[in-house]
């Protein structure tokens, strides 16, 4: 059975490749979720992040929007000296800013799902990718959707970040051809919509 490359060979990493990865995801809080860990990501490798996930979801309440948002200097400074997660205070900033500006957005009647599938038309982008060497870290959609996030106000999401995030919740399915998850989550995505 092969995988895409970066999987390795680590159980972890090939778990979440096998399960997580790339299947389309609608749901504000677990969109929210992604989005915060690949902000963390950013200068790490996805294992560091994969190995602190659990203390994450702990640290940040599980990824409640509305927690998140409320999280004061006091908070920030707890988040500061717990060693399971990145200890960036930019980064901690930056998630609470974000779930600021998700509110804002449900607040007004769009919701974080609907805003970021809107911009492929609710539609996965198949970029048949034959070797992990084509996968590109940017792209214009990244690029486009970076931009306006920063427009809106939210923080620490630059066009790599984004396109790794678009990535992980299946907006683009990157996974090779030959992995056995790419026609998977094609069709995961037809049976879902």
């Amino acid at each position: 059975m092969y995988r895409c490359q970066w999987s390795g060979s680590n159980e972890n990493m090939q778990v979440y490749h096998d399960t997580v990865w790339g299947v389309p995801e609608y749901d504000d809080q677990r969109l929210f979720r992604k989005l915060v860990l690949d902000m963390n990501q950013a200068g790490l490798s996805w294992q560091t992040i994969l190995n602190k996930m659990d203390n994450f979801d702990q640290a940040y309440e599980q990824f409640e929007i509305e927690k998140v948002a409320s999280f004061d200097e006091a908070k920030i400074e707890e988040l500061m000296l717990d060693a399971g997660i990145i200890r960036n205070r930019r980064k901690i900033e930056a998630a609470i800013i974000n779930a600021q500006k998700i509110l804002e957005m449900q607040a007004a009647g769009l919701s974080f799902s609907d805003y970021l599938w809107g911009f492929t038309n609710h539609q996965v982008i198949d970029n048949k990718i034959g070797a992990i060497s084509e996968v590109p870290a940017k792209t214009e959609l990244s690029d486009k959707i970076a931009k306006d996030l920063k427009k809106r106000g939210f923080k620490f999401v630059g066009s790599t970040t984004i396109y790794a995030f678009l990535q992980a919740v299946g907006i683009v399915n990157d996974h090779e051809m030959a992995c056995f998850r790419h026609e998977e989550v094609k069709t995961y995505f037809k049976q879902s919509s």
